[in-house]
């Protein structure tokens, strides 16, 4: 794939679904056509209910073996996912001395999620970074970012949500972002007690960044944080139409795994670095179908949470955002640092960055400036 190929690839929040919110608004009728035939199907189904048993039971098996075939197919790729996830190499170019490590989790609904850890061979740990990905990527692209924290003393662990990465799920389907806070923060909690004493911060990158955001508002969550850092978060995304936002709550429940062929791989670039799309974008882990109904609400779903409950946020946060990011909103960002009852914040705009700052040029610089931050919040001097 040429660099002139890569360049219009994106991945993140906004720009997925605004095709899903044109498409949803251009199919109202199509919808009521739906909810008329369900009354239609509903009503007599109930009259007839007890007659209808004999004529039934023939459908049922046909019905349960398809179910049992997309099971298995599911399962396939989930398998399939796990050993390209287990085979990438932590190692990189062995400049930073590291034991890592893969390993399962299981969510709060037993979920298996694919997890890594990596940790500094010696020395004692500052502390402990808690990587949560963006949508459609995996926690394998972070062993960069994670060697760096590392060579400083820090021990990073990252999960893979359900459905990205080796996790278990279709790949790219979220059922609900609460499930994905509930296992962030179970998450968090079994770190903790692996780790008794040591102080722990949660990183969220674009979708992620809602998912951390929302995690840490949990005062019980809160307690067990030094604070959270937020990278181009999915603060603002808005239907472009205020009918959309009715209509796609029933879209989630009809159809929801239901992809809409208009929200492609194709749209904003996400970093000013050839070779990162490039390696992106031809990274079988990472999610490039068109986004489904049910993923696309539930991103709907939490940003209007956030953005209704900023002046509620008491956790000490770091918030980084570039300028030139077309994928979630800066000015979101900003609103965040500004509305925050937090008494520990902080919040670095980046002139020019564009979306996944931890794959630009200068993600060195990032880097030192989180852990720098981090740093900060221990107390370390300088």
């Amino acid at each position: 794939m040429s660099t002139a190929e890569m360049e219009p690839l994106t991945s993140g929040a906004s720009n997925r679904i605004i095709p899903i919110l044109k498409t949803l608004r251009n199919s109202l009728v199509f919808v009521q056509t739906i909810l008329l035939s369900l009354l239609l199907l509903l009503f007599p189904r109930r009259r007839s209910s007890p007659s209808m048993s004999p004529d039934s039971s023939p459908q049922s098996p046909a019905k349960s073996s398809k179910r049992r075939s997309l099971w298995r197919l599911e399962e396939e790729d989930t398998l399939r996912r796990r050993a390209l996830a287990e085979g990438i190499d932590m190692t990189g170019d062995g400049g930073s001395q590291c034991r890592w490590n893969t390993f399962l989790f299981f969510g709060v609904r037993r979920n298996a999620l694919f997890c890594r850890s990596w940790l500094p061979v010696t020395g004692e740990l500052k502390g402990i970074l808690i990587i949560i990905h963006g949508l459609n990527e995996h926690s394998g692209r972070y062993g960069q970012f994670a060697k760096q924290l590392t060579s400083c003393n820090f021990g990073v662990y990252a999960m893979d949500w359900i459905g990205h990465g080796g996790s278990d799920g279709l790949h790219g389907y979220v059922p609900s972002l609460d499930h994905v806070v509930a296992d962030t923060g179970a998450f968090l909690e079994k770190i903790k007690s692996e780790h008794p004493g040591v102080r722990c911060f949660l990183f969220g990158h674009s979708t992620g960044g809602a998912v951390v955001l929302k995690t840490a508002t949990c005062p019980r969550i809160e307690e067990m944080l030094e604070g959270i850092v937020l990278t181009s978060p999915a603060l603002r995304v808005k239907p472009a139409h205020p009918i959309v936002g009715a209509v796609a709550p029933i879209f989630s429940l009809i159809v929801p795994r239901f992809q809409f062929k208009g929200a492609n791989k194709r749209g904003i670039p996400v970093s000013r670095d050839p070779a990162a799309l490039l390696a992106k974008y031809s990274d079988p882990l990472v999610y490039t179908g068109p986004i489904r109904v049910r993923t696309g609400h539930e991103i709907l779903r939490i940003s209007s949470y956030l953005m209704r409950n900023f002046k509620f946020v008491t956790v000490p946060f770091f918030v980084l955002h570039g300028t030139a990011d077309k994928v979630t909103d800066p000015l979101a960002s900003q609103d965040l640092y500004n509305e925050a009852a937090s008494m520990f914040k902080d919040m670095k705009l980046y002139d020019g960055f564009l979306h996944d700052l931890l794959f630009e040029p200068e993600r060195e610089e990032i880097g030192q400036d989180i852990i720098s931050w981090m740093e900060k919040r221990l107390g370390y001097q300088f």
